[in-house]
């Protein structure tokens, strides 16, 4: 297995990664359905229905994933060993992507989410990335976090945009404790 992320800024918050197991579906489902409140809160479909929906809408991206972005790291982020959220990461010789991330609702707004960021922007500059990408939702809380932290949109892709951060832009970035990342999910 490719080597986990460090752990610079996220250990302050107890952090630590462990690779996602087939026990870990029903929490990345729930994770995924944390994801989409806002939006369910929209349509007028009875519970059943919102859960159904997510729960496909889950394996469908599960399974994109999976195919598209065969070598990727899987994790799940944990705090004191309890699971808090995901991150899927693929390293390429030039970039490294951010496929997902994405914490429980009660993970945010901590600073965890930009304590990772952190760390792998601290990782893709030890490893000679050229930077990080990321696929972001426009309307995602965490867009400012992201531009804060130096990421720019490079393309735009209908809902969302893909976001490019380098090493030279970890330079120019704040280093508050107070930024929040919800999800990055695509």
């Amino acid at each position: 297995m490719t080597q986990l992320p460090l752990l610079h800024h996220a250990a302050r918050h107890h952090i630590g990664f462990r690779p996602i197991t087939d026990q870990d579906m029903g929490f990345l489902s729930r994770l995924y359905r944390s994801t989409r409140e806002a939006e369910l809160a929209q349509v007028g479909w009875g519970e059943a229905e919102k859960q159904a929906f997510c729960q496909m809408q889950f394996e469908a991206q599960h399974s994109h994933y999976q195919k598209h972005y065969p070598d990727a790291l899987w994790l799940v982020i944990e705090q004191k060993g309890n699971p808090i959220g995901r991150l899927y990461l693929e390293r390429w010789p030039k970039e490294h992507r951010i496929i997902d991330i994405a914490l429980m609702p009660e993970a945010r707004g901590q600073g965890i989410g930009a304590s990772l960021l952190r760390d792998l922007q601290i990782g893709a500059a030890a490893d000679g990335s050229r930077g990080i990408g990321i696929h972001v939702e426009k309307a995602n809380p965490a867009m400012a976090l992201y531009h804060r932290l130096g990421f720019v949109t490079i393309e735009e892709k209908g809902v969302y945009d893909l976001l490019f951060w380098t090493p030279q832009a970890a330079e120019a970035a704040p280093t508050t404790s107070g930024d929040q990342v919800k999800t990055a999910s695509y």
